[in-house]
This record gives structure tokens, C-alpha cells and sequence, in this order.
């Protein structure tokens, strides 16, 4: 059942990545996946902290702010 969900919500994109990496490896990941995959990683995890550590804490300060 996991599996099913898994193979639906990750991107047609990332599935030749993913099967490098189970099948040969991260140093092989890296230099089949090149820049092209390094910029994917800093872009995911820049979007994902920018949501996690500014975005949610201003809405709620804002949220808090207004109430008195």
C-alpha cells in the first residue's frame, strides 16, 4: 500500500535519480546527476526552510499580533 502512494506522489523527474542511487550509488548519483541535481537539492530545501522558518512563524506572529 506505501509503496503505491510513494510511487504516486514522487516526480517522473526524480525516478531516474532514485533508481542510480539504489542501484549504484551516491558517488555514482552525483556524477550521473551533476549540477542539474545539486541545484534541484539547494532549491528544494531553500523553498522548504523559507516556508518551515519565516513564513509560518509571520503568519502566526501576525495572527497573535492582531488579537490585541
Amino acid at each position: 500500500m506505501m509503496k503505491k502512494i510513494q510511487k504516486k506522489l514522487t516526480p517522473k523527474f526524480l525516478k531516474p535519480y532514485i533508481k542510480i542511487y539504489k542501484d549504484e550509488g551516491f558517488k555514482s548519483l552525483i556524477k550521473k546527476g551533476g549540477f542539474k541535481l545539486l541545484l534541484f537539492i539547494f532549491l528544494f530545501y531553500l523553498v522548504r526552510d523559507s516556508i518551515l522558518y519565516i513564513i509560518i512563524p509571520l503568519i502566526a506572529y501576525y495572527g497573535i499580533n492582531n488579537l490585541f
